[in-house]
């Protein structure tokens, strides 16, 4: 399984692994379950009991291709709408514990996951998907045309880590936090705040420390109570971790 490094925003290297051909081909074997599915049942409830076919012979043309079209549009869109609204991923892609991300360390955004629908259209039609393969095949990051064009990557979140290599805190039952606006954060920042702040804390560098704990108030408002930005920071890493955990 190919590693794949990502540098974020604040010039952190996070390093994460690929996933496998194998893996996005079974996420989209089940992905494709999934549609067939709808589209069986579609077939079955309108086409099949409410006898929609029929009715449609009484129309035009166009409108024939327009009521097919609406029925089965959920099936176009499936991927780019899950991946946006699941933030890179499907149902296939949870089940198979694999996520697109960015590979400048941003989350991805809407216009990322239809650049790759749209690849992925064409790279359907050409050999039949066969082109795809190759691409990742041969590929050191395992990316598809869509995802070089969208600049993403897919990567598996199976890795064995420990906490320190996630934007997990150790907390206790009784803790209470300080800084409610830290919900304006999301798990993607808070990864970054996180692995800035342990090279800048192992390296002794406070003026990054400074300088994130100062990015951080501008960005959520945040007034640190503390005075001391080492503390502050870790305070918003377990009251991002305890307000995510109990929403």
């Amino acid at each position: 399984m190919s590693e794949l490094s990502i540098t974020t925003t604040q010039n952190v290297t996070i390093n994460f692994q690929a996933a496998s051909v194998g893996q996005r081909m079974a996420a989209g074997a089940l992905d494709f379950l999934i549609k067939a599915a709808y589209v069986i049942s579609v077939f079955y409830v309108f086409f099949n009991k409410l006898g929609v076919d029929r009715m449609l012979n009484s129309v035009d043309m166009w409108s024939r291709v327009a009521v097919i079209i609406m029925f089965f549009f959920p099936v176009m869109i499936y991927s780019v709408t899950l991946e946006s609204i699941l933030e890179g991923q499907t149902i296939g892609k949870k089940l198979m514990k694999i996520k697109v991300v960015k590979i400048d360390g941003y989350q991805g955004g809407f216009g990322d996951y239809l650049i790759r629908w749209i690849f992925r259209i064409i790279e359907n039609n050409i050999m039949g998907g066969l082109i795809g393969l190759i691409a990742m095949a041969t590929n050191k990051k395992v990316q598809r045309m869509g995802d070089m064009a969208a600049g993403t990557a897919v990567i598996t979140l199976k890795s064995n880590i420990s906490i320190n290599n996630t934007i997990l805190e150790e907390i206790g039952d009784a803790y209470k936090p300080t800084y409610p606006l830290v919900i304006k954060l999301s798990d993607n920042d808070m990864r970054i705040i996180k692995d800035t702040f342990l090279v800048a804390e192992k390296t002794d560098d406070d003026y990054t420390i400074l300088k994130l704990s100062k990015k951080i108030e501008n960005v959520t408002g945040i007034t640190n109570q503390s005075g001391n930005p080492t503390d502050f920071i870790k305070t918003v890493l377990k009251d991002y971790n305890f307000y995510t955990q109990n929403m």
